[in-house]
C-alpha cells in the first residue's frame, strides 16, 4: 500500500499586527477560519480524521478541539492542541505526514494560531499583581538544567556577534524582505495564500504588517533593541502579529479523488541544539535531515523559513550554503508579521503556493529553548 503523506491544500489568514485588524478575533476564531477553509474542500464523502493546532500563548483548553467543532467539523473529529513555539504549525504539519503515513488515518488538517492581541499578558512582576491589580504572568521560561536563557532578541544580537553579521547585512536583508513581501502582495501572489476572516468592522483579507516604505536607509536610524552597540532593531526583527495558517494533509489515495498537485512530504526531524544560540537550530535539523537523505540537497531547494530576526536568516544561509534568491520567495516574517504557533504552518502554505511541479522545498523553523524543525517536501501532479 502506498504510504506517502500529500499537502493538498492549504491556507492561512491575513497577519495583522498587535492590537490591530483582527484585535477583536481571538485565537479559537481564527483556527476556526482556516480549519473551515479546508473542510469545504474536501468532498462530502471524506471525513478529517484529526485537527492538529498549534498555539504558543493562549490559556489553554484545547484550541483545537474547540476550533474545529465552530468551524463546522462532525462531533465525531477529535482534535489536539501543541505547541513547540515558533515551530509548533510546522511540527503539527509533519505530524500529521507521519500518522498518515503510518497507516491511522488518511485525513488531517494541520497547522497553528496565535492571538497575541488577546493572550495573556506575560511581563515581568509588577507593582500591580494580586487581587487588585490586572496580575501580569511572568516572562515564560524556555531553559532549564541551568543552561542560559536569553531573550529572543538577545539570543539574535549573540548570532550577530559570533557570525560577524553587520548590522548593515541584517538591514539589508530586512529591507529585501519587504520589498518581496510587496511585490508579492502587488502581484497577487499572496492573495492565494489568504482566506478572508470576519469582524465586527468587516472582513479582513490583507496582510497589514508591510511597511511599503521601509528601505535600508531608513532602516538604518532604527535604534537597537537589547544594548546601545547592539545590531538586533525593531526593522531587522520580526513584527508580533495574529493570524493562523493550516493545510490539508491526506494519503495518496485521497490526493487521487481530490485531483491536482500535491506536496508530498518526503522526510521530516527536529533537533536541540544550546539554548543561547537558539535561532541557529535550524542548521542542526538540516544538517540531521542531510545526513539520512543521500539524495537531498539544501542548496537546491526552494527554502521557507520562520523569519524571526535577520541576524539568524544570514547565519543560516551560510551555514547551510542555501541560494538566497530561493529563500522566502515574497518575504518573511520581518515583512509580514509572526504568529507564534501559526508561522510554523505558515512556511508550508508558502510552499504550497510556490514551488512548480518537481521542485524540492525545506521548511524551518529555530525555536525559543534551543530548537529546530525542518521538513522536506517535493510538488507532485497526481
Amino acid at each position: 500500500m502506498n504510504r506517502d503523506a500529500v499537502v493538498v491544500g492549504a491556507v492561512r489568514t491575513p497577519f495583522a499586527r498587535l492590537d490591530g485588524e483582527l484585535a477583536s478575533v481571538d485565537a479559537q476564531a481564527l483556527a476556526a477560519a482556516v480549519i473551515r477553509a479546508l473542510t469545504e474542500r474536501l468532498p462530502a464523502s471524506v471525513g478529517v480524521d484529526d485537527v492538529l493546532m498549534a498555539n504558543a500563548t493562549g490559556p489553554g483548553g484545547n484550541l483545537a478541539r474547540r476550533a474545529a467543532l465552530d468551524a463546522g467539523c462532525d462531533v465525531t473529529v477529535p482534535g489536539i492542541t501543541l505547541d513547540r513555539q515558533c515551530s509548533g504549525g510546522l511540527d503539527a504539519v509533519t505530524m500529521a505526514c507521519r500518522l498518515v503515513q503510518a497507516g491511522a488515518g488518511e485525513v488531517y488538517i494541520a497547522g497553528g494560531t496565535e492571538s497575541a492581541t488577546t493572550s495573556p499578558l506575560r511581563a515581568e512582576d509588577s507593582p500591580d499583581v494580586g487581587a487588585r491589580g490586572r496580575g501580569f504572568f511572568p516572562r515564560r521560561a524556555f531553559s532549564g538544567g541551568g543552561w542560559e536563557d536569553p531573550g529572543m532578541a538577545e539570543s539574535a544580537e549573540i548570532i550577530a556577534w559570533e557570525r560577524a553579521i553587520t548590522r548593515e547585512r541584517q538591514d539589508s536583508y530586512a529591507a529585501a524582505s519587504h520589498a518581496g513581501a510587496v511585490a508579492a502582495a502587488d502581484d497577487g501572489r499572496l492573495a492565494r495564500e489568504i482566506v478572508g476572516v470576519a469582524t465586527g468592522a468587516g472582513t479582513v483579507a490583507h496582510d497589514s504588517c508591510l511597511r511599503r516604505t521601509l528601505t535600508a536607509d531608513r532602516l538604518a536610524r532604527m535604534r537597537p533593541v537589547t544594548r546601545p552597540d547592539g545590531t538586533v532593531t525593531a526593522g531587522n526583527a520580526s513584527q508580533i502579529a495574529d493570524g493562523a495558517a493550516a493545510v490539508l494533509v491526506v494519503s495518496r489515495r485521497v490526493a487521487e479523488l481530490i485531483g491536482g498537485d500535491g506536496l508530498v512530504h518526503r522526510d521530516s526531524t527536529a533537533v536541540g541544539v544550546e539554548p543561547r544560540l537558539c535561532g541557529l537550530g535550524a542548521i542542526a535539523a538540516v544538517d540531521r535531515l542531510t545526513e539520512r537523505n543521500v539524495a537531498f540537497d539544501p542548496a537546491a531547494t526552494h527554502v521557507a523559513m520562520v523569519e524571526a530576526f535577520a541576524s539568524q536568516m544570514c547565519a543560516t544561509i551560510d551555514a547551510l550554503g542555501l541560494d538566497s534568491a530561493r529563500v522566502n520567495v515574497g518575504g518573511g516574517a520581518i515583512a509580514l508579521g509572526h504568529p507564534w504557533g501559526a508561522s510554523g504552518a505558515a512556511q508550508v502554505v508558502r510552499l504550497f503556493y510556490t514551488l512548480q511541479v518537481g521542485d524540492d522545498g525545506l521548511a524551518l523553523a529555530a525555536v525559543a529553548g534551543g530548537m529546530g524543525v525542518a521538513a522536506w517536501f517535493s510538488r507532485c501532479a497526481q
